[in-house]
């Protein structure tokens, strides 16, 4: 059971670590100390019921209905492509707020329904998400028999693991992030991975 729990970990680890548009934007949030909690739970809870759709067997249903992730990834393509060019805009007219400010009530309450609604689009617009985690973790934890879902389990854990401690270590980056020129730098870097990512799918 143990040893289908750690490689359970280090598969699911290995598909989420990659940098990309969900990673980038908590990464954005952790440091701007903004709607945390909510876009690591979000990005966990995601992860665990997809991780369980796949342990499950519905890979196979996707993998049936090939159109779903065409539509999927065209909605989801336009949005990273929008969120990109916000980013980019950013880059040239950054904001004022820094890591440690903090916003007045009515702000923040706006602020939170914009992070939840943008990290529930990233998560479940991204036919990526689908591929790796439906299919291609469900056909692995498959091999493991009767053990696929303490494979599973392990995935999930290695899921909360890591979006906790990019959301919350990335408090540790504030001080470097209190010149505007750095957040000009990370706003840059999620323009182009977000444009990137968003082009990919539109184009495939």
């Amino acid at each position: 059971m143990l040893l289908a729990m750690a490689a359970g970990f280090g598969t699911g680890l290995s598909l989420i670590v990659a940098i990309g548009a969900q990673n980038a934007f908590v990464l954005r949030q952790g440091i701007r100390r903004d709607a945390v909690l909510a876009v690591v739970a979000i990005c966990a809870a995601s992860d665990a019921v997809l991780i369980a759709l796949g342990v499950a067997g519905v890979g196979s249903v996707v993998h049936a209905r090939p159109v779903t992730l065409t539509v999927v990834g065209l909605a989801g393509g336009t949005f990273l492509v929008c969120y990109g060019v916000l980013a980019l805009r950013r880059v040239f007219r950054p904001a004022t707020m820094t890591a440690d400010s903090t916003p007045a009530d009515a702000a923040a309450a706006g602020s939170r329904r914009r992070a939840v609604l943008t990290c529930l689009v990233m998560t479940w617009l991204n036919p990526h998400v689908y591929l790796d985690t439906v299919l291609l973790l469900g056909s692995i934890a498959a091999t493991h028999g009767a053990l696929r879902w303490d494979f599973g389990l392990g995935a999930v854990i290695a899921s909360v693991c890591w979006f906790a401690a990019l959301g919350f270590g990335a408090r540790l980056l504030s001080g470097f992030f209190a010149r505007r020129s750095s957040w000009r730098v990370l706003d840059g870097l999620v323009a182009a991975t977000m444009i990137t990512l968003g082009v990919a799918l539109l184009a495939g």
